[in-house]
């Protein structure tokens, strides 16, 4: 993207901003690797900050981190606050590397733990990372990054649903409760489950994601679409021409049915708006692939929230407890069964 092409998009995204509706303005920088163009992304911040200096805003970017020299360290330190770098990294050095072309040795992992404590790091869980994934995850925390903020579940040739990986995952997310059970204050993002939800009396059909209404997204010529996954990348002109014409606005198209009705976790399950239509060329029809990893991860999140709650009950207020524990139980209730075979 060319700067006069950046200096457009941004002033499309502030001109829309509602300021009634939205606390602030989140700017984000997507690649490939975003800091191949660190110039660029500087004159970004100087652009933004001299023509809306009384805007709430924070930009940011994820990076794998094998970029960054001594020139981008001294000015992303000196402008910490008003732009993160979220770091990728998957694990041990052995995992990250094999996952990421052995590049774990060129990461400075310090400079973003102490420049942006709360940020934590972003992660991809592979066929190769499940039998390491306790380990890994320790890891991490051990680098001093108190927060594991996004775990993806990568595809391959293997299904998640596979007898040899559940029963793998069970052993890894077993170790993985016990540790987080003795280090409260670390956070995992695979855990935080709002487990009173589930039995809220108000349950609705809700759109998990902001795409087409709170997400504008620009492509490096400019043009705007609903989000990074609606773009000429992933999806045909005649099918971007129909994406485009839809009302992202209208809820309703985006919640799948049969989750609402038949799941249980359907309130804390998230979804892929552009996964579902790219699989099943509906918004509200859910690709199912992660469902059963998904009930497996509940379950053991269950089991942490419950130790916690045994070991602090005044953790949350009484009425969230009270839902809480009953979600807890409902949960073990449903799918105890379907993994007891595994020795969870």
């Amino acid at each position: 993207m060319d700067l006069d092409t950046a200096k457009a998009c941004v002033d499309k995204i502030f001109e829309s901003y509602d300021r009634e509706k939205y606390s602030g303005i989140l700017l984000k920088f997507m690649g490939g690797e975003p800091l191949l163009e660190f110039e660029l992304l500087r004159q970004i911040y100087e652009y933004v900050h001299e023509r809306y200096p009384d805007t709430k805003k924070m930009l940011f970017a994820t990076t794998n981190g094998t970029l960054l020299n001594d020139e981008m360290k001294a000015w992303f330190h000196g402008h910490r606050n008003g732009f993160y770098l979220g770091l990728s990294i998957d694990g041990t050095p052995e995992v990250h590397n094999h996952n990421r072309s052995g590049s774990f040795e060129k990461i400075d992992t310090g400079f973003f733990a102490q420049n942006w404590p709360e940020q934590g790091v972003k992660m991809t869980i592979s066929e190769y990372s499940i039998p390491r994934l306790a380990e890994s995850i320790k890891f991490i925390h051990s680098l001093g990054f108190q927060k594991v903020r996004g775990v993806n579940l990568a595809e391959g040739n293997f299904q998640w649903d596979e007898e040899e990986v559940v029963r793998e995952l069970v052993r890894q997310l077993k170790e993985l409760v016990d540790f987080y059970v003795e280090n409260d204050n670390l956070y995992n993002q695979m855990f935080d489950k709002q487990f009173a939800l589930c039995e809220a009396r108000d349950r609705r059909k809700f759109k998990w994601c902001g795409t087409g209404v709170s997400c504008l997204f620009f492509d490096v010529d400019g043009k705007q679409y609903p989000c990074s996954y609606f773009t000429p990348m992933t999806f045909s002109p005649e099918e971007l021409k129909e994406v485009m014409s839809l009302d992202f606005s209208n809820e309703s198209l985006f919640a799948c049915d049969k989750c609402f009705t038949d799941c249980y976790i359907y309130p804390m399950c998230p979804t892929c708006a552009g996964a579902n239509y790219q699989t099943n060329k509906d918004f509200g029809v859910k690709d199912d692939i992660h469902c059963r990893t998904q009930k497996l991860i509940c379950l053991f999140a269950a089991e942490l929230e419950a130790q916690r709650i045994i070991r602090n009950p005044k953790r949350y207020d009484a009425h969230k407890t009270y839902y809480t524990i009953n979600a807890i139980e409902e949960i073990r209730r449903l799918y105890y069964g379907e993994f007891e075979k595994y020795g969870i």
